[in-house]
């Protein structure tokens, strides 16, 4: 059967199951702008959902229903709505047009003659900002599909003039493979998305394929600290550029040193050659290598290097990244997208630096088969905390299999040290700060399911 293609319904009617999800609705808002008529459905109201109807004023509906997709000439979903979402089971019973946003993705990039994927298991959201800004501020005028709000480019999408498409590329469920990039930024290979990996070689092979989608004049930019990225790049016949902490790397920050808040200084240097001078308004080691990722796909890109530095350094980061969301009895409140061990321990890094009395972890567990996987990380990630509290799984795409609960990680957290209680609701997490915090602490809420809703709420409560 033929796949649909998003050129052939041009002005029709297109209906987004999930569409309230990071990258789901930026590519409503890029389909706005070229024309289709949209509505769209999601199980939660958020932040993206309100804006979809308030501000851009498309029909939005709270809970699957069968009817939401009744007179769609296009049905496009996430990978997240499952075969039995009652939308999906009505579109295949009216045999609807329809395709899954990676292929919609892929099929919008088309045409470009520069089309930058980033990927990576951590830091793809930041880089594709960061990359944003730079070639937005050196001339190029790209179009940007990114999976996070940039207040630089009012939202998370931008249509710009040029023949540059600017795309952050999911790994999850190998959605990256329906892009068709000419340049590859590759930022690290980790264990992550084991529900739908065997394994990390698994994981690396299915990055090994994505950079085989690149032509012979594309080019690869990727993290030289990384070993499986090097393995991978030994294969490639295109042009390849690496960066990095080490010496061995094209593109290394000379001089680098962090202020008391954790924000990085460097002179950005290429074999030896200084290109510019960096000082980033955004902390922790991981900034520092996103944004030599950044800056070496706009060096590759020809950018003025100069501005590029200049534009890296007004950088101040994508929503729902190490944000201060308010300031409430004293205490800071921050948000993080941060839904893994890994992420989570790297934005406590990050907390751990600011001037604070007491830090809190407050954690978000993010999908069954996820903790189950990664439980032993999950036991230790937030011990730079003096405080961690732990919410319900969030199920996200998943049903709750009985055999992993949020209190498990409780119990261990506690057995290695870790101060860790239960709020399983965001009543009772509110309820329990309030009750303990004190003037001066650091609150740091991370998932990437609704968590960041806890902060609109206490925030919310205050004003009342």
């Amino acid at each position: 059967m033929t796949t649909p293609h998003i050129r052939d319904y041009q002005g029709k009617h297109i209906h987004m199951i999930g569409i309230g999800g990071s990258s789901m609705s930026g590519l409503a808002q890029m389909l706005l702008e070229k024309g289709y008529q949209l509505t769209g459905s999601d199980n939660l109201e958020t932040y993206s959902t309100k804006r979809l109807r308030d501000e851009l004023h498309v029909p939005v509906t709270i809970g699957h229903r069968a009817e939401n997709v009744h007179g769609a000439d296009l049905v496009v979903y996430t990978v997240a709505i499952l075969p039995d979402n009652p939308e999906r089971q009505e579109v295949e019973r009216l045999h609807l047009p329809n395709i899954e946003r990676a292929t919609l993705l892929g099929q919008l990039m088309e045409g470009y003659a520069t089309a930058i994927g980033v990927c990576g298991a951590h830091g793809k959201t930041s880089t594709t900002a960061m990359l944003s800004q730079v070639l937005m501020e050196t001339g190029m005028d790209p179009t940007i599909h990114i999976g996070g709000t940039l207040d630089f480019i009012g939202g998370s999408t931008r249509i710009g003039k040029s023949g540059t498409f600017l795309a952050e590329a999911c790994e999850f469920n190998a959605s990256f493979l329906h892009l068709r990039p000419t340049i590859a930024v590759v930022l690290n290979i980790d264990a992550d998305h084991l529900d739908f990996y065997k394994d990390i070689d698994d994981i690396q092979q299915t990055f090994g394929k994505f950079l085989a989608l690149l032509p012979e004049n594309g080019a690869a930019i990727g993290n030289g600290d990384d070993k499986r990225i090097l393995e991978l790049f030994a294969d490639l016949r295109c042009q390849k550029r690496t960066y990095g902490f080490e010496e061995s790397n094209d593109y290394l920050p000379g001089n680098l040193v962090y202020d008391d808040v954790g924000c990085g200084s460097y002179d950005l240097m290429f074999h030896g050659q200084k290109l510019g001078h960096v000082k980033l308004r955004v902390a922790g080691f991981f900034q520092v290598s996103n944004s030599l990722a950044a800056l070496a796909c706009a060096h590759l890109k020809g950018a003025d290097m100069e501005k590029a530095c200049e534009a890296i350094s007004g950088f101040a980061g994508a929503h729902r990244r190490f944000e201060l969301t308010s300031v409430i009895d004293g205490v800071k409140l921050y948000h993080d997208y941060g839904h893994n061990p890994t992420e989570m321990r790297n934005a406590l890094s990050v907390a751990k630096m600011q001037p604070h009395h007491r830090l809190w972890a407050v954690m978000q567990p993010h999908t069954y088969s996820r903790v189950k996987r990664l439980f032993p990380d999950y036991l230790t990630c937030t011990a730079e905390a003096d405080f961690t509290l732990v919410t319900d799984i969030y199920a996200a795409r998943e049903k709750d299999p009985g055999d992993i609960k949020a209190s498990q990680i409780v119990e261990g957290m506690k057995e290695h040290g870790v101060n860790a209680v239960l709020t399983p609701s965001f009543n009772d997490t509110e309820a329990y700060l309030r009750a303990h915090w004190q003037p001066g602490d650091l609150v740091l809420t991370m998932g990437c399911g609704n968590i960041n809703q806890l902060n609109d709420q206490i925030a919310t409560n205050e004003k009342k």
